[in-house]
Order: structure tokens, then C-alpha cells, then sequence
């Protein structure tokens, strides 16, 4: 089985500041790779990477079986969700749907599942700079994400500070998209949600060490103790 992603000596320098360091690692299609760091390791730099949108320094990363360098014939299989908001604020809800899924091609169809999966049917007149929660907003950016149905699907902090409710339907949105056959990458910052993952890539000291998710809690747990004494 081929993976869905592989990562081979990945540096990334931003003038002197070195941000990743030596990276290697594979995600395996049907898998929920998690990406875990505390505030400023990297994270955000390596999605944004795996993404398409920021350049690297040296290293080879190869998705969906293209050279990301030589192509962005990938990016028609990609979903994203970034930490930043990237909506189009001068749009209403349905607009942002509709235009994100004509840039993907994505059928009509899909315009109305994603509607009713993140329950957005009462809001598709409102525009975006009036959404009452960051949980609405994370329910129609992750259902952009989906509209055309990617096999690749990578996440950035997509259930931070927002309310339990929609916490719980991205959660469940997450989890039958892996069901469906998707693969997953999630950056994550707070440990719990090692929980969901199948194994988490642990980002520090501009490395990464690959743990399961049980493992990476109980290091972090160990962690916690030896910094608490």
C-alpha cells in the first residue's frame, strides 16, 4: 500500500530561523495523523506546507503519489482547513459554498449534504462577518473543505475555543469521513486529541518523534510530572 503522504528530510529556514529540521515520516491512506505541538514548534508552518501554500527550504514531500515541487495536480484531492480564517467575508454562507465547490468542481449535490451534515440551512442568507459563534464558522469552513469530497483532509486547530455543540458535530463529521475511506491530518495543540488519532507526529525542538496516541499521552503525562515537581 502506498501512503497518501510521504515526508523525506523536510528543513524548513525562514532567513536564519530554522522552524522544522530533518522531518521524515509517512501517512497511510485511511489514517488520522496527528500533528501535536505547544504554541510556536511548527505546526501551522508544516500544514501550510503539506497544503501547498508555503514553499520549504530542502527535503522532498510527495502527496497523493505527485512531487509537490513539480505539481499541484494533488490539490483537485485536498481539503484544508486553516488555522487563519480564509472565507470570503464579502460572501454569505450558501455563496461561500457554492463558489468554493465551482472552483472545485465539485457537484451540486454535494452543495446540499454538506448543508445539512453541519446543519447550516437556517444561516445560508447570512454573511460570514455575522456568525454568531467560531463553532459556525469551523462547521462552514470544515463543509467547504469536504464540498468535493477530498481523499486527503488536513486540519489545523480545527476544534479550538469553539462550543460544545459544534465541537460535537465536526467531531462525528471527522470520524465518518475516516469511516467514508478519507485520510486525515490534524495539527493539534492540546493533548486530548491525541484520543482521536491512529498516531501522532510530536513536533519539538524542530523534530518530530512519532508516537502512538497512547504513547504520546503518557509522555506527555510523564512530561507534566517532571515540570510540576
Amino acid at each position: 500500500m502506498e501512503p497518501i503522504i510521504r515526508v523525506d528530510h523536510l528543513v524548513q529556514k525562514m532567513g536564519r530561523k530554522t522552524f522544522l529540521n530533518d522531518l521524515s515520516f509517512e501517512v497511510m491512506p485511511g489514517e488520522c495523523f496527528g500533528v501535536f505541538g505547544t504554541r510556536g514548534t511548527g505546526k501551522t508552518t508544516l500544514v501550510h506546507i503539506l497544503a501547498g501554500v508555503d514553499r520549504f527550504t530542502s527535503g522532498e514531500v510527495e502527496i497523493l503519489g505527485t512531487n509537490i515541487r513539480k505539481s499541484e495536480k494533488y490539490k483537485r484531492d485536498l481539503g484544508l482547513l486553516t488555522q487563519e480564517r480564509s472565507l470570503f467575508l464579502d460572501m454569505s454562507v450558501y455563496e461561500n459554498l457554492d463558489f468554493i465547490a465551482a472552483l472545485k468542481n465539485a457537484p451540486r449535490k454535494n452543495i446540499e449534504e454538506m448543508i445539512e451534515r453541519f446543519e447550516l440551512r437556517e444561516l445560508l442568507k447570512e454573511p460570514i462577518t455575522v456568525l454568531d459563534t467560531i463553532g459556525t464558522y469551523q462547521r462552514l469552513a470544515l463543509a467547504c473543505a469536504l464540498v468535493n469530497q477530498p481523499k486527503l483532509l488536513i486540519v489545523d486547530e480545527v476544534i479550538k475555543d469553539i462550543d460544545l455543540y459544534s465541537r460535537r458535530l465536526i467531531i462525528k463529521e471527522l470520524k465518518q469521513y475516516l469511516a467514508d475511506g478519507g485520510t486525515l491530518v490534524c495539527a493539534f495543540s492540546n493533548i486530548a486529541m491525541s484520543h482521536y488519532m491512529t498516531r501522532v507526529g510530536w513536533l519539538e525542538n524542530m523534530k518530530m518523534i512519532i508516537y502512538t496516541s497512547e504513547t504520546a499521552l503518557a509522555e506527555w503525562k510523564k512530561q507534566e510530572e517532571l515540570y510540576t515537581e
